[in-house]
């Protein structure tokens, strides 16, 4: 093997990201970051607006879902990060932490350590936010927190229709409750995105001891009499990793590294005949995601950002961004929305809102010709569980992807419950004077039947993925609640797929949150400085 390290962090995502940060705060450590895609160098990465670029492909590896077999078999496009930053650099920004009983229901299943108020000094020392300092935000840490910066006049009339549903205003959903209707705060500093990789590794990238790696790509965990002992990329090279190896790859890329590499479930690596390392069947397992529906509305006039997608528009918002830090170029076009119940007995919010200002903005949405507006609605705690599988042995190939949407009946009403509720909204007084009519749905979907079949072609992922290497105190987790990888030393996995069960939110923050907790653990046991 070449030069050791002692870690070695697999993914420069939201967490290896924050790892890579941390763990290199200690001089007398060597730390290597792998990232197998590129750099951030575009300026979409940095442009609020750029967000709507994303899921149509810059900064990813296009893939897809295999059909879902419970939605009709759409094939959904899943869009995984391929730069550094990860889901961070490609992202809406929107800084949501879930609710806090989430947390405290991991503790309650045993994960000791992850309840809410054991997690919340992790949220408040990444925080740099611009507004809030008190119990629950932090100011000081690396990740740029922030109001928005372009909201427009429709937003404020959404508030309004909610609250004519009885849908309070929340100037802090991160705070003492959910509920409500909000601006989202976002991961911005100075109408800038603030990625994990702009938080923690960019102002780092001089430190002697870290070195980083882009276009790395690891062909499998080299382990060797039970030990984890470093990798090996995709052109033969091995590095050691003379402490631990530290996978953060998420809830896709991290059970599909691990089967690659022979740990997973034997029967399905021996039929594509991997020599199995380590027999582990809950890899891959567990898989949950958001299902995301949505309502257009066309609008009466130009009240929302669609114009600017015209040349001599774009031009104009340019220049409203380079020059005021404002207009369309400024905004993440879903920076409003709020948390409410489809389940009016839910322990807390079980709905989440996002309000498009345009439409056609992400892949697969349709596009008004006069511009409009989008309301996106997920139901935000799933029963359904999912998989990610291997294709073949050949690490070129895309896994196989299956979120196994809406397998439960409940998953399907909440759903449903969810977009009628975003209809009622959009159907309120105080939006009439900026909505000419629905036009998706439509009012000619009325019947549940009818329902089902519009999302079975009008929905998308939320990007929420995760729980495919599942904490948990029994054998049978993936990782224990200090999120190492039971049966094989030297290893961890840090990132989303150690949930659980998925937060109530937005998961971006959360894997910050689990970067931030991982780093002192991992400092801990191994009595760092």
């Amino acid at each position: 093997m070449s030069k050791g390290y002692d870690f070695i962090i697999i993914g420069g995502g939201s967490a290896g990201s924050v790892l890579a940060g941390r763990l290199s705060e200690d001089p007398s450590v060597e730390v290597l970051l792998l990232e197998a895609g590129g750099s951030d160098r575009h300026p979409f990465y940095h442009l609020p607006a750029g967000f709507a670029k994303m899921t149509k492909g810059i900064g990813s590896w296009g893939w897809d879902t295999v059909p879902q077999k419970h939605m009709a078999n759409k094939v959904f496009r899943y869009t995984q990060a391929k730069v550094i930053g990860g889901g961070s650099a490609i992202n809406a920004q929107i800084y949501t932490r879930g609710n806090p009983q989430d947390y405290d229901d991991w503790r309650q299943m045993g994960c000791d350590g992850w309840g809410y108020d054991d997690v919340l000094p992790y949220f408040r020392k990444a925080e740099d936010n611009q507004t809030w300092e008190n119990h629950y935000h932090g100011k000081g840490g690396p990740l740029g927190v922030s109001e928005p910066r372009a909201p427009l006049p429709i937003c404020e009339a959404y508030f309004e229709a909610a609250a004519e549903l009885g849908i309070p205003r929340n100037h802090d959903i991160n705070g003492e409750k959910q509920d409500g209707v909000c601006y989202y705060q976002l991961t911005q500093r100075n109408v800038r995105r603030s990625s994990a990789a702009m938080a923690y590794v960019t102002p780092n990238r001089n430190r002697p001891n870290l070195t980083v790696k882009l276009g790395a790509q690891v062909r499998r965990l080299v382990v060797e009499k039970g030990r984890a002992t470093g990798v090996e990329l995709a052109d033969g090279t091995r590095l050691a990793a003379k402490s631990e190896v530290l996978l953060c790859s998420g809830a896709v890329g991290s059970p599909r590294l691990l089967q690659l590499s022979g740990i997973g479930p034997a029967d399905h690596l021996s039929e594509l005949g991997i020599d199995v390392v380590h027999d582990q069947p809950q890899i891959g397992a567990n898989l949950q995601d958001h299902l995301d529906l949505y309502c257009i509305s066309e609008l009466s006039g130009p009240y929302s950002y669609d114009r600017y997608a015209k040349p001599h528009w774009a031009a104009v918002a340019g220049l409203q961004y380079l020059f005021g830090r404002k207009g369309p170029v400024a905004s993440s076009l879903f920076e409003t929305g709020g948390f409410w119940y489809a389940d009016p007995d839910a322990r807390s919010p079980d709905i989440q809102f996002h309000l498009g200002l345009g439409t056609g903005i992400e892949h697969g949405v349709a596009a008004m010709p006069q511009g409009g507006v989008t309301l996106n609605s997920c139901y935000l705690r799933p029963r359904s569980r999912g998989t990610v599988r291997l294709q073949s042995a050949d690490p070129a190939k895309a896994p196989l992807i299956d979120p196994n949407y809406l397998a439960d009946p409940l998953d399907r009403e909440m759903s449903i419950r969810g977009l009628k509720l975003t209809q009622e909204i959009l159907a309120q007084g105080p939006l009439k004077k900026y909505i000419l009519a629905e036009r998706l749905p439509g009012p000619e979907v009325k019947t549940d039947q009818e329902y089902f079949d519009f999302i079975c072609v009008h929905s998308k992922t939320s990007h929420h993925c995760a729980g495919t290497c599942r904490m948990g105190p029994d054998a049978a987790a993936v990782v224990d609640t200090r999120l190492r990888f039971n049966g094989i030393e030297g290893l961890r996995v840090v990132d989303n797929s150690i949930m659980p069960t998925v937060i109530s939110s937005n998961t971006n923050a959360a894997a910050i949150m689990i970067g931030e907790k991982a780093a002192d653990m991992i400092k801990e046991d191994n009595m760092m400085g």
